[in-house]
């Protein structure tokens, strides 16, 4: 039987009205199974306080499971601080930490399952602001995006703000008066990787529940739901339920299944409204974006495929391959390959230009194709955005502890336990892996260091990297552990690895020296064949 799930907008600490709402929908069509709640989930002032926290102490109590990943607003720095403090939320929980009974904060992205059903979220918004709580991380969309390319199809995508485009090709007659297009870059390409079955998102206290669209490369179609927030004046829908069939449980015909009144996506194509004659012309017309070329799609391909021969494959540069190989339209270029996996715009790249300009989170210029190593000046790289260049106005310098020439020791922003701490390159590079031979010992100095630190009270380090092709700046994780628990670490790694249906493959590396060998192991994390991922365990 397929789960009942309720989907809730912006909460803005209305409890009451809230469930008095679920309780008249729950004796009508439940019961349901779960609620999701989308844009900010604290109230807007101190006044709104007391009737929310009656039901975060107990006095007042959550009927069915609910979910928010709209961690801001009064209070809310406060209450999230105190449930991160709790033992059951310590570690790695996608799943929700647990706030009250039957109140979980989704932290940060993540996907995890809920009733059959593959949740994917990005929690808070964009921000630049370097508030713990509240903002997502680039972070947040790196681990996102490496879950867009794991196997399986995504059947919920939560996320607070709406994306840019998502009206782009919708009837004019569904649009809601008043309603300007979506206002996150990020959350708009997000969602052409992820491809989810449903994208729900609040903030803008519009209900909007957009016609189906196909996905690029995709056979499933995705479903926008905006929602308005509780308690509005103008009485929009704030409460949707929903009872998907997991798609896990799905035929490829079920699954594939679309309705008469499906678009083509919002986020290939981008147009100037004229005429109803003009809108209604749209479902038969052709491809027409000029960028439409990079997500490669063969509909494209067949009609123009003169002309296309000076472009680049988004798949072999983003991921090393291409399924079509020689039969592929566009270029396989090794050397555009290396500028990407060193942070540089794949749209820079291709045109020379990108439409993003300073929106755009990587590097607008070449890196020295004479040496595989990206330029060493100080301040190079993407200095302006990166939340870990030291010359950034976005660096979190209270918590810097100590900078060396090559690497810095920074506490962690969101530590998963006391003490977690990153070891930071200096410069932007995509790992430590990259950085020159003569910096090891300083590398090591740091982590002989931070042993030293742990020793005393009975402690050991691991210290662990995730590298991504998308060229973001390198931070060696450093976790301390009970000296009791550190011979199990390894094993703990890999049935991890094996729950979530991958494993891990030790590889030499020639970058460490010998001495480094005794606790030094390299691993190659693979979700799909032509899709390989890095990570860098490092073991007592």
């Amino acid at each position: 039987m397929a789960p009942r799930i309720l989907l809730c907008g912006d909460v803005l600490g209305r409890l009451n009205q809230l469930f008095k709402r679920v309780s008249s929908v729950n004796k009508s069509a439940g019961p349901f199974d779960a609620l999701l709640c989308v844009g900010q989930f604290f109230p807007d002032s101190p006044e709104q306080l007391e009737d929310f926290t009656k039901y975060i102490e107990g006095g007042s109590h959550f009927p069915l499971p609910t979910y928010f990943i709209g961690d801001y607003g009064v209070a809310a720095p406060k209450l999230l601080l105190q449930a991160s403090k709790d033992s059951a939320n310590q570690g790695f929980k996608m799943d929700g930490f647990k706030v009250c009974h039957n109140l979980y904060w989704l932290k940060g992205s993540g996907k995890f399952p809920l009733f059959g059903l593959s949740v994917a979220y990005l929690s808070g918004r964009k921000s630049s602001s370097g508030q713990q709580f509240g903002n997502y991380t680039e972070d947040d969309v790196d681990a996102l995006r490496a879950i867009a390319e794991e196997p399986g199809v995504v059947d919920l995508f939560l996320t607070n703000e709406w994306p840019n485009g998502v009206t782009n090709r919708a009837a004019d007659s569904d649009i809601p008066a008043g309603l300007s297009d979506g206002s996150d870059s990020t959350v708009s390409e997000l969602v052409q990787e992820i491809k989810p079955r449903y994208h729900i998102a609040g903030t803008k206290g519009i209900y909007y529940a957009r016609e189906p669209y196909s996905n690029v490369d995709a056979v499933h179609v995705t479903r926008f739901i905006g929602l308005a927030s509780v308690g509005n004046r103008d009485k929009q829908k704030f409460i949707h339920a929903i009872s998907p069939t997991p798609a896990s449980t799905m035929s490829s015909t079920e699954i594939a299944m679309k309705t008469t009144n499906t678009t083509l996506s919002p986020y290939t194509f981008k147009e100037k409204r004229t005429s109803p004659m003009d809108s209604a012309k749209r479902s038969s017309d052709s491809i027409s974006d000029p960028q439409y070329w990079r997500y490669d799609v063969a509909q494209k391909r067949q009609k123009h495929e003169a002309g296309h021969g000076d472009k680049l494959c988004f798949k072999f540069v983003s991921s090393g391959s291409c399924p079509r190989g020689e039969k592929c339209n566009f270029q396989h270029d090794t050397d555009a390959r290396e500028q990407c996996m060193r942070g540089v715009c794949f749209d820079f790249l291709n045109k020379g230009k990108c439409e993003r300009g300073p929106d755009c989170n990587f590097k607008h210029s070449l890196q020295d194709e004479g040496n595989r190593l990206p330029s060493r000046r100080p301040g190079s790289g993407r200095s302006k955005e990166c939340w870990f260049c030291l010359s950034s106005p976005n660096v979190e310098s209270h918590l810097i502890i100590s900078i060396g020439e090559n690497y810095y020791l920074a506490l962690a922003k969101g530590p998963l336990v006391e003490d977690h701490v990153l070891i930071i390159p200096v410069e932007h590079m995509p790992s430590t892996l990259s950085m020159p031979p003569e910096s090891e010992i300083e590398l090591s100095r740091f982590q002989n260091s931070l042993r030293s630190y742990c020793k005393s009270q009975e402690k050991e380090f691991i210290f662990f990297e995730w590298v991504s092709i998308r060229g973001t700046h390198a931070n060696l994780q450093a976790i301390p552990i009970p000296s009791s628990k550190a011979i199990m670490v390894e094993k703990v790694f890999n049935l991890a690895a094996q729950k979530l249906g991958f494993e891990f493959v030790a590889k030499k590396c020639k970058h460490y020296s010998s001495e480094h060998a005794s606790y030094f192991i390299a691993y190659v994390v693979c979700f799909r064949p032509e899709s390989i991922k890095f990570l860098t365990l490092l073991f007592p």
